[in-house]
């Protein structure tokens, strides 16, 4: 059973739901990739918009499942998640560690007047860099304030400094995020793909980390192809081999 539930709508929008309701909608090793393979699913189909949001109005996500933490880079925009078709998210209560970043990467933010946004991992003593990112996307000293000191970032300021588009009552941020979405569905594809491309391959900083991600995303995508498999048996057939770019 999957943890992550998807609802494709008519319109050309797809809301993509972290359901882990028990546990804080925590993203522990099933979660990160059922969502990763929510999102390629997203991305190879005729849908045009994600919103990303997580079971509830308690907690967005508590980011990773200490008792089963994920490879969390697999779940993230950009990351281990390659789509140039927009994503929003739409946050409700807490949105802890790893979290933040997955709400970072999003391309749109719609949150609750309920949210609060938290990295404790120096309190914790273990980090996979990744959070660097938010250094590029909020100003620097802010981005400093929350990833050092672990300040909790709050609904209106975190709308104050731009790192939230819209802030709504509590429960409607999936509502207002779906409403986004369906503005954007109707408009040119191929110019929405081309302006986020530029926007995340040369406008906005990559760290290491997500450097890493990238690598690692793409080259999984070889281990795991027909062409490798074929490979390897015409190696063991002792024949020239037949690729096909699959």
């Amino acid at each position: 059973m999957s943890n992550i539930t998807v609802e494709n709508f008519d319109d050309g929008v797809t809301l993509l739901t972290i359901d882990r309701p028990q546990k804080r909608n925590a993203i522990c090793s099933k979660t990160a990739i059922d969502l990763q393979n929510a999102f390629a699913e997203f991305d190879a189909s005729s849908q045009r918009v994600a919103v990303l949001t997580g079971r509830g109005d308690v907690a967005f996500t508590a980011g990773a499942d200490v008792n089963d933490v994920p490879e969390l880079w697999r779940c993230i925009p950009t990351a281990g998640v390659a789509t140039e078709k927009p994503v929003i998210g739409a946050v409700g209560g807490w949105c802890v560690g790893g979290g933040v970043v997955l709400a970072a990467m999003c391309d749109l933010l719609v949150v609750a007047d309920n949210a609060k946004f938290s990295y404790p991992e120096a309190k914790l003593g273990l980090t996979h860099g990744m959070i660097a990112t938010l250094a590029g996307r909020v100003p620097h000293k802010i981005a400093m304030e929350i990833i050092l000191l672990g300040t909790t970032l709050e609904a209106q300021r975190a709308y104050d400094v731009g790192f939230v588009n819209r802030v709504v009552p509590t429960g409607q941020q999936v509502q207002a995020a779906l409403e986004m979405a369906r503005e954007l569905a109707v408009m040119a594809p191929l110019v929405l793909k081309t302006l986020k491309r530029f926007v995340v391959d040369t406008v906005l900083p990559i760290s290491p980390s997500e450097q890493f991600a990238r690598a690692k995303r793409q080259l999984e995508v070889v281990a795991n192809s027909e062409d490798f498999q074929e490979g390897l048996k015409a190696y063991q057939e002792k024949r020239p081999p037949v690729f096909e770019g699959k």
